[in-house]
């Protein structure tokens, strides 16, 4: 198992496939974008193959989800997709995008044995969209949804990050607009991972007032808290059900105790918190001829060092140095 020294045990691998992204979100990175990682520094198909099999076959992991950057990039997504499908035991297999090019790619991913996945949409707004994004693209993420939802990668859920005074007036809007259309709104938090270094906690839109603001037009009540488990958000039922709205309260509503996740980076290093400072590389380890043996050695070690919060409230919080266009959500 991937057990850390609070107990705490790991079987949600997020896996990022690169760091490139065709959109650029303000919270996320600047106007220009970022220096990309250089070609020979990712991982290849077959390394990512191998440490997600190492992971699910050795390690306990149970639910692998493919991130970035921007995901669907990745040339080889559908293969990467079909291959870890084939692992035995099978794990859950999601993906984390913006939904550009998802409208193509929906039905092959689903046929590869993709199960469900994650589209970020911060508005409704064609002109906010452009401004938060610096893209015009938001036919095509709301394409991709249909097109996710159709070819049965259910629960489609709708990840929005609310930020004063930009989008904030359309959360009822939002939640509005995946009911009708059967997605799951996700309300997320908005936290300190952009490049520019720039969060400010005074600007962030929090959990209670995101509530607030949905409460306005809409009933809500605390869904069974025995079924979230894990889960990073607290549900919802919406009017009395059967809708559900999450809210993934980061920064303000910690949910570090009941943490499941590892990250793996497009370049091959381990992250046992979205917030750590401190990585362990297994691209060298990979590149340099290690057993499987080895690998579990070293990714054991990496997750039992995992401290017991993201200490975002901690005066001595310092942000990750890598955003998180590089690390994978």
């Amino acid at each position: 198992m991937l057990k850390d020294s609070f107990g705490r045990v790991a079987t949600d691998l997020r896996v990022s496939l690169t760091d490139r992204c065709n959109l650029r979100c303000t919270y996320c990175m600047p106007p220009e974008g970022l220096e990309w990682l250089p070609k020979p520094e990712l991982l290849t198909a077959d390394e990512i193959v191998r440490l997600v099999r190492i992971g699910v076959e050795r390690l306990g992991i149970t639910e692998v989800r493919y991130t970035g950057g921007e995901p669907l990039l990745r040339r080889e997504l559908v293969d990467i997709v079909a291959r870890t499908a084939a692992l035995t035991p099978r794990p859950q297999i999601s993906l984390t995008t913006n939904g550009i090019g998802l409208d193509r790619l929906a039905a092959p991913l689903a046929a590869a044995g993709l199960d469900r996945v994650n589209v970020s949409l911060d508005t409704l707004d064609r002109d906010v969209f452009a401004r938060l994004a610096h893209r015009d693209r938001l036919d095509d993420v709301l394409a991709g949804l249909k097109a996710a939802r159709d070819a049965g990668l259910t629960p489609v859920k709708v990840n929005a990050v609310l930020m004063r005074g930009i989008n904030d007036h359309e959360a009822a809007d939002l939640l509005a607009f995946c009911m009708d259309n059967g997605y799951q709104a996700r309300f997320i938090e908005q936290m300190p991972l952009d490049a520019q270094h720039g969060w400010r906690r005074e600007n962030m839109v929090t959990a209670d007032e995101i509530l607030r603001m949905l409460g306005e037009r809409f009933s809500l009540e605390p869904a069974d808290p025995n079924e979230r488990g894990s889960a990073p958000a607290e549900l919802f039922l919406v009017n009395g059900g059967p809708h559900t709205v999450g809210v993934i309260g980061s920064v303000t509503r910690p949910f570090c105790g009941a943490c499941d996740r590892v990250r793996l980076t497009a370049d091959g290093q381990v992250r046992n918190c979205l917030f750590a400072r401190e990585e362990t590389d297994l691209r060298t380890a990979l590149r340099s001829g290690a057993s499987d043996d080895e690998i579990v050695e070293l990714w054991q070690a990496a997750v039992r060092g995992k401290r017991a919060g993201h200490g975002i409230d901690d005066p001595s919080f310092l942000q990750p140095a890598r955003p998180m266009s590089a690390i994978g959500g």
